[in-house]
């Protein structure tokens, strides 16, 4: 299986959860072996950020990626969606500081890489194939990590809340069940924390239509959930959306319990800088039948706007 990148550039308009900005996407084709990028349009000299674990700056919230001052924001959907199709190598430019949030979930991103279509490569995909096992801890939250001969996510969260309480995903990739299963999760929050989490600076972009509410006892959406236990699939997308910045598909069995980005990001570290964990193996096979993207994918809510 050769690496994949975009046929063609597809572009949309958002706005940043965090940040509450609009902002300008446009997805590109990139040549093999470059990876995932992202290209800061609206500064002097368009600077280049690379989604790669080693740039990854601030994981509060959401995951940042940064190099020499500039960063970009909330970069895990869209990395994730990326993951989910095989797309190996792309370029994201943005006039903005934070990927746009649409409605909380990565099935728009979905639809932009169907529009830009799916083109493969001649250099050939390398898959990380963990051989030991792996546990990082931080308290009572955990992910632990055991070989495998495909991906395997088991997700579980743990809130004081009665709608959510402990909750568990698990997500084992076929062709179409990311989209099917695990994109159009969405991100959600708590009522309560709203006003913090705006003087810190977070969330001022945050609504009813790009997140999950809860109040003390209830949903704030009227549309309910997609799935009875949507948070903890959103969960499973953010981890995939941290796992691709390990730069190249990976073949393990992850448990994540109370988990969030910044127990990820140390996960993903630890892959790359413990070699004796892990190895890296081209695996032609497993391609199609771990990362495809369907014909048709769903409406599962708003969807960004072409310009």
């Amino acid at each position: 299986m050769g690496q994949q990148t975009l046929k063609r550039d597809v572009d949309c308009v958002g706005v940043g959860l965090h940040t509450g900005r609009q902002v300008h996407m446009r997805l590109k084709p990139a040549p093999g072996d470059s990876g995932i990028r992202f290209c800061r349009v609206d500064l002097p000299d368009r600077p280049l950020i690379h989604g790669r674990f080693d740039q990854v700056v601030q994981t509060e919230f959401a995951t940042t990626l940064g190099y020499n001052g500039t960063t970009v924001s909330t970069t895990e959907h869209l990395l994730a969606a990326l993951l989910g199709c095989g797309i190996d190598n792309a370029l994201v430019e943005l006039d903005a500081p934070e990927v746009p949030i649409f409605d909380g979930s990565a099935a728009p991103y979905l639809d932009l890489i169907r529009r830009a279509g799916i083109v493969v490569l001649s250099d050939p995909r390398y898959f990380l194939k963990v051989a030991h096992p792996i546990v990082v801890r931080e308290g009572e939250s955990y992910i632990k990590v055991s070989p495998a001969d495909q991906l395997e996510i088991a997700y579980t969260i743990d809130y004081p809340h009665p709608l959510l309480s402990r909750q568990t995903a698990v997500w084992r990739p076929s062709d179409g069940s990311f989209e099917r299963e695990i994109a159009g999760a969405r991100t959600f929050g708590f009522l309560k924390d709203l006003d913090q989490l705006q003087s810190m600076g977070f969330a001022r972009g945050g609504s009813l239509a790009n997140a999950i509410v809860f109040d003390e006892k209830q949903v704030l959406n009227l549309e309910g959930f997609r799935f009875g236990n949507e948070c903890a699939r959103h969960k499973i997308l953010d981890l995939m959306g941290d796992l691709a910045l390990l730069g190249r598909p990976v073949l393990a069995r992850f448990e994540a319990y109370k988990a969030g980005h910044t127990l990820h990001n140390r996960l993903v570290r630890q892959l790359v800088d413990s070699p004796r964990f892990s190895r890296v193996r081209a695996i032609p096979s497993v391609g199609p039948a771990l990362f495809s993207i369907p014909e048709r994918v769903a409406n599962l809510g708003s969807i960004p706007l072409p310009l």
